[in-house]
């Protein structure tokens, strides 16, 4: 975050605001322990802040302090609206373009107040007067945390703030094993640790809170498992007639694709997921490497993400999806087939 930025930033949160925190729709732990530990901060300096999150998220991130002072844009929306119609800055964190926010698009774009994005995916959009935009970051967690250090105020995080800022790095780095995670990460979890953040605690609670329905249907990803040696790629399937044989929950396929690159020799996971509420497959890309799924997310499937991570959608059947990817492979043979 360059000095100019910094100073805005500072500039203004030294007059009494009306803020609005938001996150990208279906927020992880990233966007939700950001928003929260931004929603902490700005409360501390006496500001008046509100999360307004643009739909539900899983029920092992509730657990975060602040939680429900959270307002749900689709269960709550005439109160969100009219939280949104009075703010006077907007924070968006973790996404980098409004299309990212569903419904709440339309409110926030009819806005002329500042906006603030804090955000680390790649190819940000132009909608924010302040960008604080480091892709080489391994979270938006991470970067809340630097830009309370670089406002002066590292001293003021209290121990909620460091739960929920510890429960974004940790989730967004795959426990700090994506490549992401830099010296400079585990230095910000350490001072996390020491600011009252229980990463035995919080681990358990993100990651063994499982309900048999979700191992069930975890089953049910790894038989489902397509594997292409050829192409060093594995991909999972899952219908909705199958999420609902599971009694599926919100939050209940978070990981999965990740299981494909435990493999030997793959570097490129997707899971193809059916949702018929909405109309559309949802898409999870994961690559080891070089392979940027970024890249073949935003060209072939509406989507996008950091280079190892990404996703997309379809609007063609689970099927006809599947055979469409594998159907894109052989132009990306000689790229997969790297050492």
């Amino acid at each position: 975050m360059n000095f100019e930025d910094i100073q805005a930033v500072k500039k203004l949160l030294s007059e009494p605001q009306k803020i609005v925190i938001v996150p990208h729709k279906n927020p992880d732990g990233d966007a939700i322990g950001s928003t929260l530990a931004l929603w902490h901060y700005l409360r501390h300096r006496g500001q008046e802040a509100t999360v307004i999150v643009p739909n539900d998220y899983p029920k092992f991130l509730k657990w975060m302090s602040g939680n429900d002072q959270i307002l749900n844009f689709e269960k709550e929306n005439s109160q969100a609206k009219s939280k949104i119609e009075a703010a006077t800055v907007i924070f968006t964190l973790d996404f980098n373009h409004l299309g990212r926010i569903g419904q709440m698009e339309e409110p926030l774009t009819k806005l002329t107040v500042p906006f603030v994005m804090i955000d680390h995916h790649q190819e940000p959009s132009d909608y924010a007067e302040i960008m604080y935009s480091d892709v080489t970051m391994s979270s938006t967690c991470e970067m809340v945390y630097n830009l309370i250090e670089y406002l002066g105020d590292a001293d003021a995080i209290t121990p909620e703030m460091a739960s929920c800022l510890y429960t974004g790095i940790m989730t967004d780095t795959g426990s700090f094993k994506f490549s992401s995670t830099t010296a400079k990460t585990h230095r910000v979890a350490a001072q996390l640790i020491e600011k009252g953040a229980e990463s035995t605690a919080i681990h358990h609670r993100v990651f063994d809170t499982n309900t048999p329905g979700r191992l069930h249907l975890l089953g049910t990803a790894l038989n489902n498992m397509v594997i292409l040696e050829d192409y060093k790629t594995a991909y999972i399937t899952l219908s909705q007639e199958e999420l609902d044989a599971h009694k599926y929950q919100k939050g209940d396929t978070e990981g999965f694709v990740n299981y494909g690159l435990t493999l030997e020799g793959i570097i490129f996971a997707a899971i193809f997921i059916e949702n018929k509420e909405e109309g559309i497959i949802k898409i999870s890309f994961r690559s080891a490497g070089d392979f940027s799924v970024n890249e073949f997310a935003r060209k072939h499937f509406e989507g996008g993400g950091h280079t190892n991570a990404a996703g997309g959608k379809s609007d063609t059947s689970l099927v006809e999806t599947a055979t469409y990817f594998e159907s894109l492979l052989g132009d990306y043979a000689e790229e997969l087939a790297r050492p």
